[in-house]
């Protein structure tokens, strides 16, 4: 099987150019489902950092200062990284873009997919963590935690 059969069989024939139009978000759907990625990440990164911290006993929760320390140090990394790219590209460039110009049209690709991939993962998170965050306040809900789910996606 070629490589073309092989992505065709897992992800579909491609669509028309003419069909993309219909395919795309709204301005509301595309803010509901593409901004919830930086909160969403910040809240439960912390949660899942004190989770571990507390597993691990009371004396590991000293390490949540150095921790916080690195977050802060990478945040500082992002926000030098977007502002020369907001320099360099004064009219807009995401990740494809910036990618596709710098690295070429695979690597624009990649960084497109992987983000898809991402807001995908992230939506997948909130619906978990705000199921699990309904089935605590209301007990009796518990047992329906996966129709839950079902339902919410």
């Amino acid at each position: 099987m070629s490589l073309s059969g092989l992505k065709r069989l897992l992800v579909g024939k491609s669509l028309p150019t003419s069909a993309h139009a219909e395919e795309r978000l709204s301005n509301a759907a595309a803010l509901a489902v593409l901004s919830s990625d930086a909160p969403s990440s910040v809240a439960y990164a912390t949660e899942e950092i004190l989770l571990v911290l507390v597993a691990a006993g009371s004396s590991a929760l000293g390490y949540s200062i150095p921790i916080a320390a690195v977050i802060m140090l990478l945040l500082g990394i992002v926000i030098l990284s977007y502002s020369q790219t907001i320099k360099a590209y004064p009219n807009g460039g995401g990740s494809y873009i910036v990618a596709r110009e710098n690295l070429g049209l695979m690597a624009g690709l990649v960084a497109g997919g992987s983000l898809t991939i991402d807001y995908i993962l992230t939506v997948t998170v909130s619906v978990s963590a705000g199921t699990a965050a309904l089935t605590s306040a209301v007990p009796v809900l518990k047992k329906h935690t996966v129709l839950l789910r079902s339902r919410i996606y």
